[in-house]
């Protein structure tokens, strides 16, 4: 089913990151290469706001921006897919270059600024959506000159709740000026209470989950994680890219401005996914997403606490067959632990 994709691998690293993945999308959205949904293991399953997931891999936000390939991803065995970022308003972004491959640190820069067709766009491509095929989350954040943060992601839910089963406030990309600031614990409170009352007002119940940066120390996840379970959040996506650059990072592009994806982070996400998980007990769902490269990372980040895991740049390095593997490997982990279902694995290494 991958393998058209394996093969291109090599040709569309020979093009800058934008390119490459623009002709990605566009192959998959034209439909000339045929797809079937395999098969996942029923141990992967796990029931989660209400919602059962085929696998606890999903999509992380960034490869389908606009909603145009996620029932294509799904096929892949993703047990969920993540679209956006979204804002109100369509955004080119910043300035190009602003994708950087750190190829010999399997890591990616980036500071594309939420690039995106905007919220209406959206709106039509996710209308059409089959939900039987699989499960949508969707990602949303304000336009870069917006007066008004909150009422911008006011806007996006109010437009978008009904056609999604999930919905993301991204409130940590460290490409929209301000947006961090957003991670104190009264702005969290805020967002939330906008946010849950604008899915009342709609007569929608779509989960509501915030996505964190890596980069908070314990103190401040402890409060973040308290904001969220105390404002109704029902889940958290641990973490986005980190401003961070740890030593030992060999490519040429490693100073280059913007946020670190990739292995270089695995250690710091998981440690934050961890903190999280030690204070939160189980009483909010945790996705685990940063560096994730095989399926020991992804297990990983389920025993240090997620109950759901995500990916997006270990695809630009090893192509959409990584999910298969993936999915076995964690069936594998299962055998060798003792465990029945994916879901007992859950916090297993975490020191509480």
């Amino acid at each position: 089913m991958s393998f058209p994709y394996e093969l291109s691998l090599p040709l569309l690293r020979l093009l800058s990151p934008e390119t490459a993945h623009r002709i990605t999308i566009r192959a998959l959205s034209s439909g000339i290469f045929p797809q079937q949904q395999p098969k996942i293991n029923i141990r992967l399953k796990a029931n989660l706001f209400g919602l059962e997931f085929s696998s606890p891999l999903g999509l992380a936000a960034g490869f389908d921006k606009d909603g145009e390939v996620f029932d294509q991803m799904l096929n892949f065995g993703f047990g969920f897919v993540e679209v956006g970022t979204i804002t109100p308003k369509p955004q080119v972004g910043n300035s190009p270059p602003r994708v950087f491959r750190l190829t010999a640190d399997n890591g990616i820069i980036n500071r594309l600024g939420f690039n995106n067709k905007g919220i209406e766009s959206a709106v039509v491509q996710l209308s059409k959506r089959v939900r039987s095929r699989g499960l949508v989350a969707v990602n949303v954040g304000p336009n870069r000159n917006s007066e008004d943060f909150i009422s911008d992601y006011e806007t996006c839910i109010n437009k978008i709740a009904k056609f999604s089963d999930l919905i993301v406030l991204n409130i940590s990309s460290p490409n929209t000026p301000g947006l961090r600031e957003l991670q104190d614990r009264r702005f969290v409170e805020k967002i939330l209470d906008t946010a849950i009352n604008t899915l009342e007002k709609i007569n929608v119940s779509s989960p509501i989950l915030i996505k964190i940066a890596p980069d908070l120390d314990t103190g401040e996840i402890e409060s973040i994680v308290d904001a969220a379970i105390q404002g109704g959040a029902k889940g958290i996506i641990v973490g986005n890219t980190s401003v961070s650059r740890p030593p030992g990072l060999k490519s040429r592009y490693k100073n280059k401005q913007g946020g670190l994806s990739g292995q270089p982070i695995f250690t710091l996400a998981t440690k934050a996914l961890s903190d999280a998980f030690r204070v939160s007990r189980g009483r909010i769902v945790l996705v685990g997403t940063g560096g994730v490269f095989s399926g020991e990372d992804a297990y990983s980040k389920i025993c240090a606490g997620a109950n759901l895991v995500e990916l997006y740049t270990a695809l630009v390095y090893q192509g959409p067959s990584l999910i298969k593997k993936i999915n076995e490997d964690l069936v594998n982990f299962l055998d060798r632990d003792g465990y029945k279902n994916i879901t007992e694995a859950v916090g297993t290494r975490v020191n509480l």
